[in-house]
């Protein structure tokens, strides 16, 4: 087991997330490769410690877990789930079906040549299988399609609609039920405050559910700024999500503190801008002006999720640590961020503590 490390950040902690929310939704965190292969002791402890639901960052996408077609890599999943068994936390699976992190060999024949339905159904039915059949019974909830609408509510033109068609979302679904009928299924994506995607996304749940289609939650990726999405816009898109009848969850929760080298917001990986000084303030620490309100953005937040946490059953920070997160790359790589509630060091900042005062405030 990871846990009992004396001297840990987390031993030095008087309170934990998971405990102070254990009444309203579970609380989360993402683990990366390089934390569980070899185990880095001090994370995992503070980790086990803090949080009651794991999700791999990027372990269990395809590009890493089937990285060609006769070869597996089951090496960081397995450490994770196996983690989790250890200290008695949940696990949620990410990601089955995404157009990004997706090798270019799943859509083509040995010529290079796009494939046909048929066999790419086959090719998401196998990979689905294998992975999802691996950890049957040790996976309570999967990420089965992520970020497949458009922020307009249109359907993203990616490989798996071109070459099968609307119906991929169906079918994956469906492959992931038939691996392991118990495990929840999820679909996910960022920017689910707008109001095209919210439309959309709800529209696809509805229609699922005619259908007979297994599902059983939506994930809204907290990909957040600091004035952005309002939390008007939050607590309405909470309130119509809340209507479906299925779990809601904050799937990929940070809160980005760096300017934007544009205007738009969201999630997409495809952005890409070059580092200046301008982009990059915060190299030598987070101002303290800046830390508060970091952390009175988190509280608003909670304060909303706590509102809605009849419906909401996780909140999920995407990684454990600003070393970690992925706005030290994206949308300009190399820049240093700060957007989570412990520091390098592991430490918990303003942000922690201000979290953990919206657990004992009223609903």
């Amino acid at each position: 087991m990871f846990v009992g490390v004396a001297g840990s950040a987390a031993a030095q902690q008087t309170d934990s997330l998971r405990r102070a929310f254990s009444e309203r939704f579970d609380i989360g965190t993402a683990l990366a490769a390089r934390q569980l292969v070899p185990p880095d002791r001090a994370t995992l402890n503070l980790v086990a410690e803090q949080f009651s639901v794991v999700t791999p960052e990027n372990v269990m996408k395809w590009s890493l877990i089937h990285p060609t077609p006769d070869r597996y890599d089951f090496v960081a999943a397995d450490a994770l789930v196996e983690f989790a068994a250890d200290n008695g936390l949940k696990v949620v699976g990410h990601t089955l079906v995404w157009h990004s992190q997706c090798p270019r060999w799943v859509f083509q024949d040995e010529r290079g040549d796009p494939i046909s339905r048929d066999a790419l159904i086959e090719r998401m039915r196998d990979h689905i299988h294998t992975v999802v059949g691996r950890y049957r019974g040790r996976v309570q909830g999967w990420d089965v399609v992520n970020e497949a609408i458009l922020d307009d509510g249109a359907w993203r033109d990616t490989p798996w609609r071109r070459l099968i068609g609307d119906d991929y979302l169906d079918l994956a679904f469906r492959f992931a039920h038939e691996a392991d009928p118990d495990t929840e299924l999820y679909y996910n994506d960022f920017s689910m405050t707008k109001p095209g995607k919210r439309r959309a996304a709800t529209g696809l749940v509805e229609r699922f559910r005619r259908a007979g289609v297994p599902i059983h939650g939506v994930g809204l990726q907290g990909h957040w700024g600091l004035d952005y999405p309002s939390e008007q816009e939050i607590d309405d898109a909470l309130a119509d999500y809340s209507k479906l009848g299925v779990h809601v969850m904050i799937t990929e929760l940070d809160i980005d503190v760096l300017p934007r080298p544009d205007e738009e917001q969201g999630a997409d990986v495809g952005r890409g801008a070059r580092r200046t000084d301008a982009l990059d303030p915060y190299r030598d620490g987070l101002p303290e002006s800046v830390q508060q309100t970091l952390a009175d953005r988190y509280a608003a937040c909670f304060r909303l999720f706590n509102r809605h946490a009849d419906a909401i059953t996780r909140v999920t920070f995407w990684g454990v640590d600003d070393g970690q997160t992925w706005h030290n790359n994206w949308p300009v790589p190399g820049r240093t961020a700060h957007s989570l509630i412990f520091d390098r060091q592991l430490r918990p900042k303003p942000a922690y503590q201000a979290i953990l005062d919206t657990a004992t405030e009223p609903r």
